[in-house]
């Protein structure tokens, strides 16, 4: 298989979340540059968004414990990761042949 675009995801170093042991294993697995298919694509997509819901949920606690810094720090996580998901989810459909588009206008070279 073909070795697809490489892009750069901001990957949150460990020290900045609590739940480095949930959220650790995908991105070790997949690290930046091993990225390769169109579902590595997939699967980092899935531990973001993943990654986000634990983070809205620990903002949540974080809100009925009262906790402004810990809301603060959470959400930005949660939006963070969300935005990367968002990244790969598009990739992984921008690099999908599979779905094409009916209303493609032909390229000046293709009959009509």
């Amino acid at each position: 298989m073909t070795k697809l675009g490489l892009r750069r995801f901001a990957v949150l170093p460990e020290s900045e979340t609590t739940m480095d042991q949930d959220t650790a294993t995908v991105t070790d697995d997949l690290m930046e540059d091993d990225i390769e298919t169109i579902g590595d694509y997939h699967r980092m997509a899935a531990h973001h968004f993943a990654a986000a819901s634990k983070h809205h949920l620990a903002a949540a606690q974080a809100d009925d414990d009262g906790n402004e810094e810990a809301i603060t720090r959470h959400a930005l996580l949660a939006y963070r990761h969300q935005l990367n998901g968002v990244q790969c989810a598009e990739i992984a459909n921008m690099e999908s042949d599979s779905l094409e588009d009916e209303f493609d206008a032909p390229l000046a070279h293709e009959e009509v």
